[in-house]
């Protein structure tokens, strides 16, 4: 037993610490759609409701009864009694059972049975939502992500140019030709440097316990991303109504309770129908009586004013909440598109800006340093001003990951908006 627990043991060590795969963004979409709790919790919703239906057209339970049925107090009443006159009296009293049933309205059963049908599409819309948010949730993640590791590769490219200024400022300070200021601030950037790292490192451990969160799994589990991602166009998209209500959930969501509304209405008209049944009794007679029976028909007659009110009053309060429903749609629909709208104009903006600097700032920024650097080694630019060319770049392509970090972020906002998976 000991041996099998240590076994496991390594197992759950080998899985934590192992060489990290390395995962797409469409496989980790892929297991929250088949792991996260919330989806589980909303099929099985479902199922609960889709099972609830199968007894919509259910009769109602039939009624028995059984005792004594006018009977007297006085039990010496029970019996054959001599009349006196050479006769007998028949006893008094009977012992009576009986049953009734109740026979369903069909056209309630059927419009009760439409609308708990219908109850599961809503949670199915509901759990297509909260999916959405999650896998987008994932998005936002796995994108940081990506941008944390590009500024960790310019961390590394910059340490490597700020250890060559240092090193060389040592030797040309040991011979007389440097001054000291530039070298220090030079070992002051170095250490600052290293200190993003650490903090980069803790952001990137940070985002793979949150995404393995999304995917239901150990938090702890090691892995890696691959770190390819597109700025997608959406100049062309028209976010109008038909586009919004095609792909939200939430708004399916909403035009699945008007129809449930809907259907509710219609069970709720159907209940003020007359229902019909029928009860059956059979009496045994005491002390000779002759046995005997009632077979009586029974009506409900929900119509009448004061037993159809809770009935139309209810119809008319799911009119006055479909309607609600339709406003809160549209106003809905109105706010996505707006958003949806400015966010990509927003993001236009961030596409032209990265292509400023990629094609024009950095560029030059790379060619400044490196004629600063090829002076620095003829002796013709002195340390500071190298140091001054590095500096500009680093900062420069720390923007261009803050600049790239915004538009992905707008990005996976429009695709929350449009719910594009």
């Amino acid at each position: 037993m000991l041996k099998n627990k240590l076994l496991t043991a390594m197992f759950v060590l080998v899985a934590l610490y192992s060489n990290a795969q390395t995962m797409k963004l469409n496989a980790i979409i892929d297991s929250i759609t088949v792991s996260h709790p919330v989806v589980k919790m909303y099929n099985n919703e479902i199922r609960s409701m889709d099972e609830a239906a199968k007894g919509a057209k259910s009769w109602m339970p039939p009624e028995f009864s059984s005792g004594l049925w006018m009977t007297p107090y006085n039990p010496s009443l029970w019996k054959k009694m001599d009349d006196g006159m050479g006769g007998f009296n028949e006893g008094m009293g009977q012992y009576m059972i009986g049953g009734q049933q109740m026979f369903p309205n069909k056209q309630k059963q059927t419009a009760d049975a439409k609308y708990m049908e219908a109850m599961s599409s809503v949670e199915k819309e509901k759990k297509n939502a909260s999916l959405n948010e999650l896998i987008n949730d994932a998005k936002q993640f796995y994108y940081e992500w990506i941008i944390i590791k590009k500024k960790l590769a310019i961390l590394d490219q910059n340490e490597k140019l700020l250890e060559f200024m240092i090193k060389n400022a040592e030797i040309r300070y040991k011979n007389g030709l440097e001054k000291i200021s530039a070298y220090y601030k030079a070992k002051a950037a170095l250490g600052n440097v290293q200190n993003m790292r650490l903090m980069f490192e803790s952001d990137i451990k940070e985002k793979r316990i949150r995404i393995n969160a999304l995917m239901g799994r150990n938090s702890m589990i090691n892995f890696d991303i691959d770190t390819a991602y597109q700025l997608n166009d959406y100049s062309s998209l028209v976010f109008d109504s038909t586009l919004l209500y095609n792909n939200r959930s939430d708004l399916k969501a909403i035009d699945k309770d008007i129809t449930l509304n809907w259907l509710k209405q219609e069970a709720e008209k159907k209940s003020l129908k007359p229902q019909f049944g029928i009860r059956y009794e059979h009496m045994f007679g005491f002390g000779g009586l002759p046995m005997q029976f009632s077979l009586m028909g029974m009506m409900k007659l929900p119509l009448t004013k004061w037993s159809s009110k809770m009935s139309r009053a209810n119809v008319e309060s799911l009119k006055w909440k479909a309607s609600a429903l339709q406003s809160q749609k549209e106003m809905m629909l109105n706010e996505y598109s707006g958003m949806a709208y400015g966010m990509r104009n927003e993001l236009e903006l961030k596409r032209k800006q990265l292509k400023l600097y990629d094609e024009n700032i950095i560029p030059a920024l790379k060619n400044n340093y490196k004629t600063m650097q090829l002076g620095y080694e003829q002796n013709t630019e002195e340390l500071f001003m190298l140091y001054d060319a590095w500096e500009t770049l680093y900062m420069t392509q720390l923007e261009y990951t803050k600049l790239l970090n915004q538009a992905l972020k707008l990005q996976v906002t429009i695709e929350r908006l449009i719910e594009r998976k």
